[in-house]
């Protein structure tokens, strides 16, 4: 009986991604699996979230004491075989046991002014240690393997891609029915985008280009955009969006929703006419399997791991330039047939994407490294 530790703490301080793949890994792997035996532990403490620094260095040494100190004893104490972890940090020190992170994208790397310093400084000397230390990297894509092995320096026979699936269903009716009554109505086909208000999502782009579609006579589409700021001072694109939606002289046709939870979320996939994701880089991109399994049309940025997710399932732009999206964003509005075609491809590429079996690829990995 393989002995397995996972660590939950995340689930009290993920709110996007990361937090989609941990509920979902725990979802499975408390489902009986012949042969392994599951301990999910968790930090008794709830964390800091607030804006306080003082607080917040508080936070990462508790962090800090939680991840080389806590979680390993209790990992030792359960007598585990692997230590799992979806944030990027494992225990450096083993004691009896291999330890597997997942990586989901190269972002500390790539963007360094987007994270606090000292979290930054924690990551390149602790993070990356225990990753080089560890038996395997796990990483959502193809894409992400390239890049955590050239920015980390990770061997790339180390790392194994797992891909992830999407996090909501249609089938949770009750969700739908437990909708906001204060959410606005939205009459008329709409544009959605999901995601944090961060310069990396490219947002603007769209809001500009939507002006245009709207300037050429398609007066009644919307352009919906849910999602909150990221609270991260060199990343937070929300003041540029606020200010850009303002001078546009589109009130009523552009609307901020916030952070939405589950049930208002399915409401506006649901509604949805098209999605648009015009980001300039992702590790995975959870959003283009979501619109998937909406039937939405989608639009995509032409870069990083997103036509690799998404195949011919979708129309591709350039996320640097404005007109092309214009251009394809036009196409898809007018074409029907096109509209049509994108939805029969989305739903038959879905069916490459399932937690379930991303999990048995994980546990395949756990019974090769016992092996080793």
């Amino acid at each position: 009986m393989m002995r397995v530790a996972v660590d939950i703490r995340d689930l009290k301080l993920a709110t996007t991604g990361s937090l989609t793949y941990l509920e979902a890994v725990v979802h499975e792997f408390k489902k009986k699996k012949e042969g392994f035996e599951f301990f999910f532990f968790d930090d008794n403490k709830a964390p800091y979230l607030g804006a306080n620094p003082l607080y917040k260095i508080r936070e990462h040494i508790r962090f800090f004491i939680w991840k080389q100190i806590t979680l390993p004893y209790k990992a030792y104490k359960q007598k585990c075989d692997i230590v799992f972890c979806t944030d990027y940090f494992v225990p450096i020190i083993k004691l009896g046991f291999v330890s597997v992170p997942v990586f989901h994208d190269a972002f500390f790397k790539e963007y360094p002014k987007h994270y606090n310093r000292l979290w930054l400084t924690i990551f390149n000397t602790i993070g990356l240690l225990g990753a080089k230390r560890s038996a395997a990297v796990v990483v959502p894509t193809k894409y992400a393997a390239r890049r955590v092995a050239d920015c980390y320096h990770i061997p790339f026979e180390k790392i194994k891609v797992i891909y992830e699936a999407p996090k909501i269903t249609l089938n949770n009716e009750a969700l739908l029915n437990e909708v906001d009554p204060n959410l606005p109505h939205i009459k008329g086909p709409y544009i959605l985008h999901v995601g944090t208000l961060d310069k990396r999502k490219n947002i603007t782009l769209l809001v500009k280009a939507f002006a245009e579609i709207v300037a050429r006579g398609n007066d009644e589409i919307k352009l919906v955009l849910v999602g909150s700021s990221n609270k991260k001072m060199n990343s937070d694109a929300t003041n540029e969006i606020l200010e850009l939606v303002a001078n546009s002289n589109l009130k009523g046709k552009i609307i901020l929703t916030g952070y939405l939870d589950r049930g208002n979320l399915l409401k506006m996939y649901k509604n949805a006419f098209v999605y648009v994701f015009p980001s300039i880089n992702e590790g995975f991109g959870l959003p283009i399997l979501e619109a998937f399994k909406f039937k939405l049309p989608l639009l995509i940025a032409n870069n990083s791991c997103m036509p690799e997710v998404a195949g011919d399932a979708a129309v591709g732009f350039d996320p640097y330039d404005t007109n092309d999206l214009i251009q394809k964003l036009e196409m898809v509005i007018k074409d029907q047939a096109l509209r049509n075609d994108l939805i029969q491809k989305g739903s038959k590429r879905l069916l490459d994407f399932d937690w379930s079996h991303s999990c048995n690829e994980l546990l395949d990995l756990f019974k090769q490294l016992s092996n080793n």
